[in-house]
């Protein structure tokens, strides 16, 4: 026999007992849910000075765990890299991937999304005590990574400021801290998280100035695409929704800082 069909023979046999991903009724039997979760983006999904996971998504994952088993500790986390938040659905490791998953047209295509738990807006952080407000910013060094949303937001909202490309959050880091550039733009979210871990920076309070061209993204939950999975689909987003009904969510998202 060829080696490429034993190969592939070998695989299809033990498929089954690789695939995770459940069904809400195979999720009860199972007694588990498995989600993917991210351990490094405070304050959504990290891990804290214990060296337990915490964070939003953290609590959406084992507040869902205890609606659907009964109790929030019937959770397994699965920390990914952003480049595997889609793979791990795809191939059946995981149930949910609840990491900082934005909706989009290509993304929908092969998995289905829940509502939004959390919509993403432009954050700016600095360094600078004589900028406390968006429009100390006139005529200010503000550094955006390059090819992002941002920079189209922030020459709608705030067209005097002096964009400076960088090519990571690092870079950034390295500016600010030089004092090269003033202020530093991005994902609200990913700032709030700085400002946490890094108390000398402060991220501007406030909605940007004007009303075009905001950065809003729907942030959501994924899972698998396919009539087996629908119920499990009506149930997360169900959920969701009494979630925001009850405050519940909202009150998460403040305590977060978000």
């Amino acid at each position: 026999m060829p080696k490429s069909i034993a190969l592939l023979i070998l695989s299809l046999v033990l498929l089954p007992n690789q695939v995770a991903a459940e069904s809400l009724q195979g999720i009860r039997e199972r007694g588990r849910l498995i989600v993917a979760v991210k351990d490094n983006t405070r304050p959504l999904g990290f891990k804290g000075t214990n060296g337990q996971l915490q964070g939003l998504e953290i609590d959406i994952a084992r507040r869902l765990s205890q609606e659907i088993l009964g109790k929030a500790d019937k959770v397994d986390f699965q920390p990914v890299k952003n480049q595997e938040r889609l793979r791990v659905l795809l191939d059946g490791r995981v149930d949910l991937t609840i990491a900082r998953l934005s909706v989009n047209t290509s993304r929908s295509r092969v998995i289905d999304f829940s509502r939004p738990y959390y919509r993403e807006t432009t954050g700016i952080i600095t360094n600078s005590p004589n900028i406390r407000q968006h429009k100390d910013l006139v005529q200010k060094r503000v550094a955006v990574l390059k090819g992002s949303s941002t920079a189209l937001v922030l020459t709608s909202r705030l067209p005097q400021a002096k964009l400076v490309p960088v090519a990571s959050y690092q870079a950034a880091k390295n500016l600010l801290d030089r004092h090269q550039v003033d202020a530093f733009a991005t994902d609200k979210s990913l700032l709030v998280g700085w400002v946490q871990e890094y108390p000398q920076y402060q991220l501007l309070s406030g909605a940007l100035p004007g009303n075009t061209l905001d950065a809003r993204e729907s942030i959501a939950i994924a899972m698998p695409r396919g009539r087996k999975y629908d119920p499990l689909w009506r149930f997360v987003d169900e959920t969701l929704q009494k979630w925001e009904k009850e405050g519940w969510l909202q009150a998460r998202i403040r305590y977060w800082g978000l």
